[in-house]
């Protein structure tokens, strides 16, 4: 089995779904049915329990996951954020991780040389940026990378929960900065069970059970049915 085809299938173990069989593969149908068309300026959360396929769609939309059938048309570039530590080098400093991680993230060198200085503001790390990644705990490591990957100005975002980097109050400060992303951005995703995050943050929102799109509309009428239908919370 190649590496892509490994890759696929221990993905598959863990998207929710419905399985079936065709010989001796195992077919895992995560999403059916869905229909939506999003435009400049909406900020969309997806709603849904665990396994309801929120981050099998946006990976779709990331174009990881390639749809079995249907079609997608993208306008922009896509910017998925599901993992900011992605491209990271254990051995490098912090400061050569800005410029590593920076060009993953598409930036260029002039774009990583003028954001040094406030990735080197935001993270509070001083001297650690210039020790190896390899000595810094997770908290830290979290921190460098998300402000590395925060530096950009993306057009279309998709952000599979909010990233933890610290304690309570640096949260806020990491917050505040993604909000600035957003408000870059011109098309949100996001799948968070943080709900206070949804409330403040999008203006439509995806309702997603087992794989099939239940509503998509504003942000408060999807939450109401979906309170109403489920006797979730949100916000």
């Amino acid at each position: 089995m190649g590496g892509a085809s490994l890759r696929k299938t221990l993905l598959s173990k863990t998207v929710g779904g419905r399985f079936g069989k065709s010989g001796s593969h195992v077919i895992v149908q995560a999403l059916t049915e869905i229909s939506i068309e999003v435009r400049d300026g909406d900020r969309v959360a997806l709603l849904g329990n665990n396994g309801s396929g929120k981050s099998t769609l946006l990976r779709v939309l990331a174009d990881v996951y390639p749809p079995t059938s249907g079609t997608i048309r993208v306008e922009g570039a896509v910017s998925p954020m599901f993992d900011a530590t992605l491209g990271m080098s254990m051995d490098s400093t912090g400061i050569e991780n800005i410029w590593i991680c920076g060009r993953i993230w598409g930036l260029s060198p002039l774009q990583i040389k003028d954001s040094i200085g406030d990735i080197i503001s935001f993270t509070e790390l001083g001297d650690y940026l210039n020790m190896p990644v390899r000595t810094y705990s997770t908290g830290m490591m979290l921190r460098l990378a998300f402000a590395i990957a925060t530096v950009r100005d993306p057009e279309i975002l998709l952000l599979d929960e909010i990233i933890g980097v610290g304690d309570a109050s640096f949260f806020h400060k990491a917050f505040a900065r993604l909000r600035g992303v957003i408000n870059r951005s011109r098309i949100l995703f996001l799948a968070s069970h943080a709900d206070d995050i949804l409330r403040q943050v999008c203006d439509k929102a995806i309702w997603l059970d087992h794989g099939k799109l239940i509503q998509y509309g504003k942000f408060d009428d999807v939450v109401a049915a979906y309170r109403s239908e489920t006797g979730t919370s949100v916000g």
